[in-house]
């Protein structure tokens, strides 16, 4: 398989590698050159940090402010959060409640370059603090910061939060993301080490953006039973403290008065309320004024449509579209119990484990009228997992409907007509539980496939879970995404970071199984889809080491055409859902960006002129 950066290009990246130009020189040549914001990101960030330092993160009319002088900032989040510890949470939702107070050492823009935000610069080859090969980086952590508590922020709060999210009994979601991590020293109080065991092009991870990079206080999280409290009520550094929060209900945050910058954070209190649904918090935001800003408007295009008038209170505010609305097939059997546990990773589904049935489903979905009709011109029919990224976005795969070949597929494999309409054989019918969160556009999305499905003879039975409880990462809760004890599960998830190993996590087994979500990790295993394939593997493991950008790019690529050829999913929408954001807010300010959740900057959020 050949994919080459050729040409300009190459004569582009082979100048900046030499160091005969500057990483913005680069971005900004690449740029001209066609090149899309998240390759330039890829390649530029791949070699080369120096500039990044100049790049910062937008904080338009914020000088002579006065902290906490705007009033009150009201947020419609109709997936509220359940608990506030992101090392632990698997719902976006749950993120979304702590970035307001906890804060990675490394933010994304919204172009997909990083920007030092506890560092006081950014780590690079050319002064001396990242390794040549990748196998060690040097933080220097910013001076002056505290926690919320007045508690010095240190080296060893860097050092305690990779002990704790290594420490296998605290069932991180990220364990993966540090596994990479061999040890670290703490050189000063404001420097730290870390060693990877292997060459680590990906050493920024476990540090950058607001899904893997949150840092939390030594002295929390070490004292007994303090993880406890700090689900609920997080000690950070960010601009924002809790006043208080209810779980899968609401939260109130008031500005943290040790935040490093004076005159920040404006607002005086965020009152994030959750309840409801996507089309009654667009409806708050554009047309009555109630709340100044929603997230992830996931809603019918005529419905936003209808909203839309040059005298609303709001605005509809795109966002960048590299998410997957996608089914994902459960590879293990949801209804026999082994040792206490359904859908025990060794217990093979009984018929989605059939490649001809995987097909056969994704040959039956009509992807186009559900991309069209639910979600607009804007956001396509999907045919890729990983995309955004041309250098990283697949030909090899195409969009293949064609209901009465997908019979033929059944038939060949055996699968007939029972004789009433569900297609069988030896004693197991295709009958399929499917299930999502409640949302409109998905309980539509369920329909069509449903008919689409019973057209070709399966029977499909919808179920629609509140999403509080749906993307609630609790051990105890059996109807969570993370136990998947149904047949099939939709939901969307995003890339955290322009080249996503993490990512692709998803379908990774691990040693003996490591990552598949089981009682034993609490279900907290990145694989819940239990899909197995040692070959997958292989790659990503070469993947985790492969320091060369042009290399690592085809490595993405053969990893999404195994998740895609072998059906191991049903990719249906690109998405990008608009924001609902009030005219009173600034929005250069809000920098809605792929790889950060949406309150990421909030420290600079205020009101326009």
């Amino acid at each position: 398989m050949e994919h080459k950066t050729t040409g300009p290009l190459r004569e582009l990246f082979d100048s900046f590698k030499a160091g005969k130009i500057s990483r913005r020189s680069f971005a900004q040549g690449a740029t001209a050159l066609g090149v899309s914001v998240p390759l330039v990101s890829f390649l530029g960030s791949q070699v080369s940090a120096q500039d990044a330092e100049a790049l910062t993160r937008p904080e338009v009319g914020t000088e002579g402010q006065e902290r906490g002088a705007g009033g009150d900032l009201n947020i419609i989040q109709w997936q509220p959060a359940s608990m506030l510890s992101p090392h632990v949470s698997t719902g976006v939702k749950d993120i979304l409640g702590a970035v307001t107070v906890l804060e990675p050492l490394i933010h994304y823009l919204s172009d997909a370059s990083m920007i030092p935000n506890l560092l006081s610069k950014m780590p690079s080859q050319e002064d001396g603090d990242l390794a040549e090969d990748m196998t060690w980086v040097q933080l220097s952590l910013l001076p002056d910061v505290l926690w919320s508590d007045g508690t010095p922020f240190t080296s060893a709060d860097v050092g305690a939060t990779i002990d704790w999210v290594k420490n296998p009994d605290n069932a991180s979601v990220n364990v993966g993301v540090f596994a990479t991590i061999s040890d670290w020293e703490a050189i000063d109080d404001l420097t730290i080490k870390v060693n990877f065991s292997n060459p680590n092009p990906f050493w920024f991870t476990p540090f950058a953006g607001t899904s893997t990079g949150f840092v939390y206080p030594k002295h929390i999280i070490e004292a007994e039973g303090g993880h406890d409290a700090f689900l609920m009520n997080p000690t950070g550094t960010g601009p924002y403290k809790v006043e208080s929060f209810t779980a899968n209900d609401s939260q109130v945050l008031v500005p943290n008065e040790n935040y490093r910058e004076a005159n920040k954070p404006f607002f005086s209190r965020v009152n994030i309320k959750g309840g409801g649904d996507p089309a009654g918090a667009a409806r708050a935001v554009i047309q009555t004024g109630e709340s100044d800003f929603a997230w992830n408007l996931q809603v019918e295009p005529d419905i936003l449509d209808a909203m839309i008038a040059d005298d609303n209170s709001g605005v509809f505010v795109p966002y960048p579209g590299v998410s997957v609305e996608r089914i994902n097939f459960n590879f293990s059997d949801p209804n026999t119990e082994v040792d206490g546990q359904r859908s025990e990773m060794n217990t093979p589904h009984p018929f989605l484990s059939d490649p001809a049935v995987r097909k056969a489903i994704n040959m039956s979905i009509d992807r186009e009228t559900i991309a069209l009709n639910f979600y607009g011109p804007t956001q396509p029919a999907a045919v890729n997992i990983l995309n955004g990224d041309p250098r990283t976005e697949s030909p090899n795969t195409s969009l293949n409907v064609d209901r009465e070949a997908a019979k033929a597929v059944l038939e060949e494999a055996g699968w007939v007509d029972g004789g009433n309409g569900i297609r069988a054989k030896d004693g197991v019918e295709l009958k399929i539980v499917y299930a999502t969160s409640v949302n409109a556009v998905r309980q539509k999305t369920q329909a069509v496939v449903k008919a689409n499905l019973e057209e070709v003879g399966f029977q499909v039975s919808l179920e629609q879970i509140d999403a509080g409880i749906y993307f609630d990462g609790s051990a105890g809760n059996d109807q969570n995404i993370n136990h998947f004890y149904w047949d099939f599960c939709m939901y969307q998830s995003v890339p955290s970071t322009p080249r996503p190993l993490s990512f692709f996590e998803a379908w990774y087994t691990g040693p003996d199984g490591e990552n598949i979500a089981q009682a034993s990790n609490e279900w907290n295993g990145s694989n819940n889809s239990r899909y197995q394939n040692p070959d997958f593997d292989v790659i990503w493991e070469a993947a985790r080491v492969e320091t060369d950008p042009e290399a690592l790019a085809d490595l993405f690529i053969e990893m999404n055409d195994i998740v895609i050829l072998d059906d191991v999913i049903t990719p249906l929408v690109v998405v990008g859902s608009p924001r609902g954001a009030s005219k009173r807010l600034r929005q250069e300010n809000l920098e809605l960006a792929a790889y950060s959740y949406d309150y990421w900057n909030i420290a600079n959020w205020n009101l326009a002129e």
